[in-house]
C-alpha cells in the first residue's frame, strides 16, 4: 500500500501547512516565513542563507528521486501511484494559480517537481514495461 502513495505529496502538504498555518501563528505573509532560516559562514568568507523555502525544495528533490526509483517497477501499485501523482500535480497547480500564499518561487519549484514526477513516472514505467515484455527488439527470433 505504501508503494501506491505518491511521496511528492509530502512537500506539497508541508507547504500547505506553512501557508495556511501562517495566519494562525501571526505570520500572514508566507514569503517572510519561507525566508526565515540560518546563515552559514563559508570558508570563502561568504555567508550562505539557508531558508525554510530551501529546505522544502530540498525535501521535494529527495522525494522526487525516490519517486523516480519507484517508477522502475511495473506493478499495479505503480499504476495507482501514477494516478495519485497526477492528482497531486493538479491540486498543486490549482493551489499555485488560485490560492493566496502559493505564488512563491519555492512552491513553483515544488509544482514543477510534481509535474516531472508525473512525466518521468509514466515514461520510465513504459520503458521498463517494454524491457520486461521484450517489446521493440528488432532482429531477434
Amino acid at each position: 500500500m505504501l508503494r501506491s502513495f505518491p511521496l511528492m505529496i509530502i512537500p506539497v502538504v508541508l507547504y500547505m501547512l506553512f501557508a495556511f498555518g501562517g495566519g494562525a501563528t501571526g505570520h500572514a505573509d508566507i514569503a517572510k516565513v519561507l525566508s526565515n532560516g540560518i546563515d552559514i559562514r563559508m570558508f570563502s568568507g561568504d555567508t550562505w542563507h539557508f531558508s525554510m523555502g530551501d529546505l522544502l525544495v530540498l525535501l521535494a528533490l529527495v522525494t522526487l528521486f525516490v519517486e523516480i526509483v519507484k517508477a522502475t517497477r511495473t506493478t499495479s501499485h505503480e499504476i495507482i501511484n501514477h494516478g495519485l501523482a497526477m492528482l497531486t500535480f493538479v491540486v498543486a497547480l490549482v493551489c499555485f494559480i488560485t490560492l493566496k500564499g502559493f505564488s512563491t518561487s519555492p512552491f513553483f519549484i515544488i509544482l514543477a517537481m510534481t509535474f516531472f514526477d508525473v512525466v518521468a513516472g509514466y515514461t520510465i514505467s513504459i520503458v521498463a514495461a517494454e524491457h520486461a515484455l521484450g517489446v521493440g527488439r528488432a532482429g531477434t527470433d
